[in-house]
């Protein structure tokens, strides 16, 4: 599945999207892991990740999470509807990469909700997401 999400992506993905380097590294159905390249074109003046790029990769990880719920490759039509993202801390321009994990807390006939953490190195929580989707 893990292929299938990654090929899915660069597919339906937008160009900017794509620019992100994301990489899928895990999933199962309803949760994607992925990993985020800390790259200078995604730092801003303050030497820290920028808050567009993390919330385009947090709303892109929970694309990819839904779309595991339904087999891997099979991508439908949703808008985002509510994205919440709390910044709990900095991620500075030397990390290397962050790690994203998106999952769908419930999925109806019209809405899914679901949520994103993203994760340093380390291991501690850089920033947390809710968000809704309508299914089109």
């Amino acid at each position: 599945m893990v292929d299938e999400l990654q090929a899915g992506l660069a597919r339906i993905g937008a160009r900017y999207v794509a620019d992100l380097g994301l990489r899928v590294i895990a999933a199962k159905p309803g949760e994607v892991t992925l990993r985020l390249p800390v790259t200078d074109h995604l730092v801003h003046g303050g030497g820290v990740l920028c808050g567009q790029a993390i919330m385009s990769a947090m709303d892109t990880a929970m694309v990819l999470a839904m779309a595991s719920q339904w087999g891997g490759s099979d991508f439908r039509p949703m808008t985002t509807v509510q994205l919440q993202t709390s910044f709990l801390r900095a991620v500075p321009a030397d990390v290397g990469e962050v790690e994203l994990v998106g999952r769908v807390l419930r999925s109806g006939k019209t809405l899914a909700y679901g949520e994103i953490s993203m994760l340093t190195p380390d291991g501690k929580l850089a920033e947390h997401a809710t968000t809704t989707y309508a299914l089109l």
